[in-house]
């Protein structure tokens, strides 16, 4: 009788339906992710853990490219029980601000800990939906089409190195080179170098310059930052950062600027004067505070001078926007990034204005679904730290969405 009882049931079942046989091939296709730094690992890792194969596509022949090629002192500005990825915690022999040089080698570990499935030396170069409906599909290098059930878009914050377009520039004739081909101070012993920019990265190439000998730092500024002590008494300023991520920006501006003024020195006399917007408001805004690794002290002793903006370059000079006209030996622009996602994702209306992706984390763009990102903020909690929250909330989301796409083609 059961054997009869199941032969009817089977009979009396529909046939599947297109539409459900082409939701089958979705679910049994792979997600794949697109970077292989922090962000695309973590995802990756997240995903395993939940059963769902991930694939992490890499364009350059190892996972971590950014962090390799950075300058040569980077060390991280979070700590290091906050920066590490799930499921692997960092060494306690990296101590507590990780060099640049052991971010890569965890990033190797981490990789290779979790048997992540990464392939290297694969571009993609545009994401669009799969000519079934279902699913994305991948246009990359060597004329590869792959076909995936979602996407997790992770190329990085610091993608695509950003020159302003000065008047001029294309005629100077001296050095002039973005902050991402600087590495250390030799080539610039005993020169006379402007460094163009105030963030993080400018003020650590001015501080690196000035302890490898150069002759002279001007540091260029248009708008003075925030800068913060790295820690005050032993509590790193990104415990800070974390506590106050949530609160309204006006309530943490105005309890942010009596803080600066204890533990901050006014550098105003030395042509840094104090910020006028709130610290919190220009973070949302995507100016991180500058973390103090010596610039102060720098600047104080005369050893980092500040000089104007720069507005152009003629006849060999660089032009600031005070009238002052300078002949550095060399001009190193830390001028920041973009995203580079117009050509992988513009034609989908996914981005803002500025080229960053209009979600992040599990939520997905109106009307695109199985289209995610992570990695594209830089908040003062830290990015890795929220790197690895999204992982989980991203994995949650894509290994929900599979379960309800193979419920419904499920037989009734």
């Amino acid at each position: 009788m059961a054997d009869s009882t199941a032969s009817t049931t089977a009979a009396q079942a529909p046939a599947p339906q297109p539409a459900d046989r082409a939701a089958e091939r979705a679910a049994d296709r792979p997600v794949y992710v697109i970077g292989g730094g922090p962000g695309g690992l973590s995802v990756a890792q997240a995903l395993r853990a939940r059963g769902v194969r991930a694939v992490v596509l890499e364009r350059s022949d190892r996972v971590g490219a950014s962090w390799r090629g950075h300058y040569d002192r980077l060390r991280l500005h979070t700590t290091r029980r906050t920066s590490a990825l799930p499921g692997l915690p960092m060494p306690r022999r990296f101590g507590r601000w990780v060099a640049r040089d052991n971010v890569v080698r965890y990033l190797e570990k981490y990789a290779e800990h979790h048997a992540l499935e990464i392939v290297t030396g694969v571009e993609v170069s545009r994401v669009e939906p799969a000519p079934d409906g279902t699913g994305w599909l991948l246009r990359a290098t060597g004329g590869r089409e792959l076909t995936g059930a979602a996407v997790v878009v992770a190329t990085g914050y610091n993608h695509t190195p950003h020159l302003p377009d000065w008047p001029g520039r294309a005629d100077h004739p001296g050095p002039l080179l973005h902050a991402a081909e600087y590495r250390n101070a030799d080539p610039y012993t005993g020169q006379d170098v402007l460094v163009v920019g105030v963030g993080n990265t400018g003020a650590e190439i001015a501080v690196d310059l000035v302890e490898g000998s150069a002759a002279r730092v001007r540091l260029a500024v248009r708008t003075p930052p925030h800068i913060v002590r790295r820690t005050t008494a032993g509590w790193p300023a990104q415990y800070s950062g974390i506590l106050v991520r949530r609160l309204p920006a006006p309530l943490v501006d105005r309890l942010a600027r009596p803080l600066a003024r204890l533990g901050v020195p006014d550098l105003s006399a030395h042509g840094l004067p104090r910020p006028t917007t709130g610290l919190l408001s220009r973070a949302r805004e995507g100016a991180i505070p500058v973390q103090d690794i010596g610039l102060i002290n720098a600047v104080r002793k005369g050893k980092v001078e500040i000089v104007a903006a720069v507005e152009g370059f003629a006849d060999g000079e660089v032009l600031l926007t005070d009238g002052t006209r300078l002949t550095p030996d060399a001009v190193i622009a830390a001028t920041g990034y973009t995203r580079g996602l117009d050509a992988l994702l513009g034609h989908l209306d996914v981005l803002d204005p500025r080229g960053r992706p209009s979600t992040r984390g599990p939520r997905t763009p109106a009307g695109v679904p199985g289209l995610y990102f992570t990695g594209y903020t830089n908040p003062i909690s830290g990015n890795l730290r929220e790197i690895s929250l999204d992982a989980a909330k991203i994995a949650k989301s894509i290994a929900k969405n599979r379960t309800l796409g193979a419920s419904r083609t499920m037989t009734p």
